[in-house]
């Protein structure tokens, strides 16, 4: 075949034409191509940090191909490994004390791109705010956010999660609760005398059922958007600290959702306990310290799982247990939070549980960490706490834990006929048993939470036994904490706990009453509003009584007293569970009265004789502050 110059010249038209097209085409195929980086978990950190060498934990397309390098930094780049899985890359970076705020400039290089790509990991500045922890001086509220108050209706339902689904009237379902309802009754909280905010965790569940509870995970670093945001979530922390009120973190360490980003995509098989078919835990806490436990009965402790749609982490995994540490490091600094309360604070590897709480209180000295700690007897509850003398193995370093202790006792005792060990005795002899820690007044009392039947039920509606119990979780040792809607009676057994974790009337704009509107409670529920606010309030007023030294005296004649006492301040406790007046002889109380003769009722503001004698009134508590 011959060709002409007029064919050369169409022929390398084409060829131009052809190269031309290519490379629009490799180009369009480049800028489709995936970012290398898709995520980084923590998605920023900060200068001046205590904690301040990383384990970022880095995804994206053809990662695992990727070399990290740091650009002009003064920081480091101490290690970089592939997850086992292939998808992930842990990148260790020291951050040098002389690093500026800004970003940290990596150059990540990979066979797949001609040059170096760009990355830009955030290094703020911090705000200085530091935790101001909570002590036996606070009064804490715990409250359930999807059953508080919906303050943003268009949030309810969110079409990109698993769970559709609103309904009031079903248990296990959503009811449409949020940050914006918990943020426009801060007002209603401060009035009440709340000084520390307990939420329900609020991380997003994106689970494909029971999503409401907030206990199962999916994104350790979003709010659940059925919530609200991130960014709403730190504006209501600084709101509540704008009105004296701290706020109170719950976490899961033990386990997460089963629809968990990083289950799904698990970095390795070793950061989950495994069974060969679903292995439920035995929930026997104290085979941890039984001296005569067998192996088989720890491994059903702590490493089977909590429930099926659970996974139970495996701490003793070192990248886990960084992932771990520094997503609740970033959590405090990031929303300025003042207090952890740890969910199923048993479960877990014990030895990471240390670990952790080692490295928050090094980051923030004045942090306040408590366990959930439901378990049987005095000596397994105070075996997790710190500095007690009963684990032989090492300090768990845990500040405080959930006192079920004397939960199950003034809830027995105040059921039952006063006896050798019973009643008010049952209650007395707990507290004897506070010898076990190295300090019981950092535990967190209460009379009712998420998990447990109301107390108002427990204590058969018996109103006057309800003050009673108020006005012992109000000044006994601890720090004190109600559940939302105490104060207004609200009542229900937890059979199913759904059953506990109703809604507050008025938290929704349709609901037929408002009970936040104190002109709506009527009868008992404004009386109980008006009890608990008052103590709420006279505790705020008088700090004194968390460091207060307490004195009790053996329960007699189906009586109870003991003293609270901070230099020339002292409160004197006074109950009855009798049928008739009953006349009490102070002579026996002189080293708490100290010759002083005159008080004050701080439950009705009445002047109160202490010469000699002094008549309680059937079932009934008499709070007395001494007169100097």
């Amino acid at each position: 075949m011959k060709f002409s110059i007029k064919d050369f010249k169409q022929f390398g038209k084409i060829v131009v034409a052809t190269a031309f097209f290519l490379s629009i085409n490799l180009l369009s195929a480049a800028k489709k191509q995936p970012a290398l980086v898709e995520r980084v978990d923590p998605a920023n950190w900060w200068v001046g940090m205590q904690y301040d060498t990383l384990e970022l934990l880095i995804s994206g397309a053809n990662i695992s191909k990727s070399t990290f390098n740091l650009t002009n930094s003064p920081s480091k780049i101490l290690k970089q490994e592939l997850s086992k899985n292939g998808n992930f890359i842990y990148l260790t970076v020291v951050i040098a004390p002389s690093q500026p705020a800004g970003n940290l400039v990596f150059s990540i290089t990979n066979p797949l791109y001609k040059k170096p790509v760009p990355f830009n990991y955030p290094l703020l500045k911090r705000t200085g705010y530091m935790p101001k922890g909570v002590d036996a001086s606070d009064n804490m509220y715990l409250l359930f956010p999807d059953r508080f108050a919906n303050g943003d209706t268009s949030n309810d339902v969110n079409p990109k999660m698993n769970e559709k689904i609103v309904d009031r009237k079903a248990l296990k379902l959503r009811h449409g609760g949020d940050l914006k309802g918990i943020q426009d009754h801060i007002g209603y909280l401060e009035n009440l005398g709340v000084t520390a905010l307990w939420i329900n965790p609020v991380l997003e569940n994106d689970q494909t059922k029971e999503s409401y509870h907030g206990y199962a995970a999916t994104d350790s670093y979003r709010i659940d958007r059925r919530f609200g945001s991130n960014e709403q979530f730190k504006q209501l922390s600084d709101q509540c600290h704008q009105k004296g009120i701290k706020m109170v973190w719950d976490v899961v360490y033990n386990h997460w959702g089963i629809d968990h980003i990083l289950y799904k995509n698990l970095p390795d098989s070793n950061w989950v306990n495994w069974f060969s078919n679903f292995t439920r835990t035995s929930y026997r806490a104290e085979t941890l310290l039984d001296p005569y436990a067998s192996e088989y009965d720890k491994k059903m402790m702590s490493d089977a799982w909590f429930d099926n749609h659970m996974p139970d982490l495996n701490q003793k995994d070192p990248h886990l247990a960084k992932y771990l540490i520094q997503n609740s490091i970033w959590w405090i600094e990031y929303a300025g939070l003042d207090a952890f309360r740890i969910d199923t604070y048993a479960y877990p590897d014990q030895k990471f549980m240390r670990d952790l709480n080692v490295a928050l209180r090094a980051e923030y000295p004045n942090i306040h960490i408590f366990g959930e700690t439901w378990v049987q007897g005095s000596p397994i509850q105070a075996w997790f706490t710190e500095k007690n003398g009963l684990n032989k193995e090492f300090s768990s370093e845990l500040i405080g834990v959930t006192d079920f202790q004397l939960y199950f006792a003034i809830t027995k005792g105040l059921n039952e006929n006063f006896g050798w060990e019973e009643g008010f005795r049952r209650i007395e002899l707990t507290l004897s048993h506070d010898i076990l820690y190295n300090d019981a007044n950092r535990g967190v009392t209460f009379l009712d939470n998420h998990d447990l039947s109301r107390i108002y039920s427990v204590l058969n509606e018996d109103f006057e036994k309800w003050k009673i119990a108020n006005a012992m979780l109000l000044t006994l040792r601890g720090i004190p904490c109600i559940y939302y809607g105490h104060e207004i009676l609200m009542k229900n057994f937890a059979n199913p706990d759904a059953l506990v974790r109703e809604d507050f009337p008025g938290g929704w704009p349709n609901d037929s009453i408002n009970k936040f509107d104190y002109k709506n409670l009527v009868g008992k529920e404004k009386e109980a509003f008006d009890f608990t606010r008052t103590l709420l309030n006279w505790r705020k007023q008088n700090p004194w009584i968390g460091a207060s030294k307490l004195t009790q005296f053996v329960p007699n004649d189906n009586t109870y007293i003991y003293f609270r006492t901070s230099g020339n301040q002292v409160l004197m406790c006074a109950y009855s569970m009798n049928d008739k007046p009953i006349e009490i002889d102070l002579a026996r109380f002189a080293e708490c009265l100290k010759g002083r003769t005159r008080g004050q009722n701080i439950l009705n503001g009445n002047r109160v004789n202490l010469d000699g004698k002094i008549t309680l009134d059937p079932k009934s508590a008499t709070l007395i502050q001494l007169m100097k």
